[in-house]
């Protein structure tokens, strides 16, 4: 399967049968319609699409496709459906969190849904809340494994207490994205603590965030007291020394390097399982950050 990948043009009647028609024969793994414009017919028909589709991994409606409520629900019924989608894209949609809502039942049930980017979608608390069901407790069931919330500054401190909380607790979260949302240092404490519980998360964006070298001490503390899945932690554009910002840099690179050692022993033993063990209970864990296939990685943002 192929990808169909148009951005910022007028889609007429004729390209969105072509469109539909290569949905149905299974034969489009992506779909960007980023920033287009089609009529509301026409969205349907592309809805349709969706939902009878088998093939199609990656959905990209960024840039204010879905503009109403009406579209909302009309992505929502293709979403029951459609069963292969694995990552979303609805940056820069005016969603707000009663879309949300109507979206929420689709996007929870959906049984390939790993990857969600919700930037720039006019989200509040009562959005946290629905986000945070999507990152299930520890062994409940599958969930999000890449997360974008850019740009919602209708997210106050209390949501964002909410997600971290969500996230110390989530089996399989590995990319946050959060950047230039207003969170301030008493934000990126709470998201420290959820770093250092969770199991799984390597990639932290806080670029543009409002944070100062009090907050990036803590994280800083964090890096290097405590034993964390993080391998990139973005702080562009923030209130902090370039000092402190090397010294995270550094750490984390370290714990890249250390890995890589452990990662080359591994493959030698088992290359010549000979090799004789010190410690016959030691065991040795093999972590990869994984962004080299990483689904937010695969279309343009």
């Amino acid at each position: 399967p192929g990808s169909i990948q148009i951005s910022g043009e007028t889609l007429s009647g004729a390209e969105i049968r072509d469109i539909c028609e290569s949905l149905r024969e299974n034969s489009v793994r992506l779909l960007s319609l980023r920033g287009c414009q089609l009529s509301e017919r026409d969205f349907g028909h592309v809805c349709r699409g969706v939902a009878e589709s088998r093939s199609l991994a990656q959905l990209n409606l960024n840039l204010g496709i879905v503009s109403n409520i009406n579209r909302v629900k009309q992505l929502a019924e293709a979403l029951k459906t459609n069963r292969s989608v694995q990552s979303l894209f609805l940056h820069g949609s005016p969603l707000t969190d009663a879309g949300l809502a109507l979206l929420n039942p689709a996007l929870s049930i959906h049984p390939s849904l790993v990857a969600l980017d919700l930037g720039d979608c006019m989200l509040g608390d009562e959005g946290i809340n629905l986000i945070c069901g999507l990152l299930p407790p520890d062994g409940a069931k599958s969930g999000l494994k890449e997360l974008t919330l850019s740009a919602n500054p209708g997210i106050t401190s209390k949501g964002w207490g909410r997600l971290a909380i969500a996230v110390a607790h989530s089996s399989q979260l590995r990319v946050l994205n959060l950047d230039y949302n207003p969170l301030g240092d008493q934000v990126a404490g709470m998201l420290a603590v959820a770093v250092a519980s969770s199991r799984t998360l390597e990639v932290l964006d806080l670029e543009g965030t409002g944070l100062t070298n009090q907050s990036a001490q803590t994280l800083l503390d964090m890096v290097e007291n405590y034993p964390t899945a993080l391998r990139t932690l973005i702080l562009a554009e923030n209130n902090i020394s370039p000092e402190l910002q090397q010294q995270i840099s550094d750490l984390l690179s370290e714990g890249e390097e250390e890995e890589e050692t452990e990662a080359h022993e591994v493959t030698a033993r088992e290359k010549n399982p000979w090799i004789c063990q010190n410690n016959s209970s030691s065991q040795m864990v093999l972590m990869t950050s994984g962004l080299g296939d990483s689904l937010l990685a695969e279309t343009e943002m």
